[in-house]
């Protein structure tokens, strides 16, 4: 991702963006990943598809390499918009994913291609209509979640989220130090040190029970320590 040389998992910038403030835009709880373990971030590339492939196509061809195809179907089951040859078409050109509000189909094609994407699942229909000529509308709707060129794309198998140019660097930042930490404390775990030891969780406890107002979070800043929930 251009604004951050390692992009964090989802769950850290979810984190962070409630740390700072920073609204965020995320996909449909109801789109899953094709295949476990997928990581991919990049530029948006919305498109809305109408029923033909020249638009996808098209958006294709104009796409920098690593960008996210975000294909709005308007969250269609009746129909697949994608199939094998539209994935291996992405993938040779440098796309680093694809997010389909609708469904794929051509399911274990896909799964060799080992592109990531989202969807609502696979069908066995292509497309039911034949749209007019016109050009691309180079946007997304994704049950309300609007999508431009503007947006960077982070998804894994958390999900997927839509990270808007306003203070992204500070908020892939911010999302960086909270893995870094949840890795450490992650990584004393298991050499035995439990969580609760890391945290003083007894001495909090303790002066909880003078102090009912303390809480967890203002304990661990007087310790110069954190936790990561």
């Amino acid at each position: 991702m251009p604004d951050h040389p390692s992009t964090p998992a989802t769950a850290a910038i979810a984190d962070a963006s409630i740390r700072l403030g920073i609204p965020l835009r995320t996909a449909p709880v109801s789109l899953v990943p094709l295949t476990p373990g997928v990581i991919f971030h990049g530029p948006a590339r919305p498109i809305i598809h109408l029923g033909s492939v020249d638009v996808l196509l098209e958006t294709i061809d104009d796409a920098p390499p690593g960008s996210v195809m975000v294909i709005d179907n308007g969250g269609r089951h009746d129909e697949a918009c994608v199939g094998d040859l539209m994935v291996l078409e992405a993938q040779l050109a440098g796309l680093s994913a694809l997010v389909i509000w609708g469904r794929h189909r051509d399911t274990a094609q896909l799964r060799e291609i080992g592109l990531p994407l989202f969807s609502l699942g696979s069908s066995s229909f292509g497309p039911r209509r034949v749209p007019p000529a016109g050009r691309p509308m180079r946007s997304a709707y994704l049950d309300g979640a609007a999508v431009t060129e503007d947006d960077e794309v982070v998804g894994d198998d958390d999900g997927v989220l839509f990270l808007g140019p306003e203070r992204r660097r500070e908020l892939l930042e911010l999302a960086a130090t909270i893995q870094q930490t949840e890795a450490a404390q992650a990584d004393r775990m298991r050499t035995g040190t439990s969580l609760r030891e890391q945290l003083d969780f007894a001495g909090y406890r303790r002066q909880q029970a003078l102090e009912p107002g303390l809480t967890l979070r203002r304990h661990l800043l007087t310790r110069g320590n954190s936790i990561e929930v």
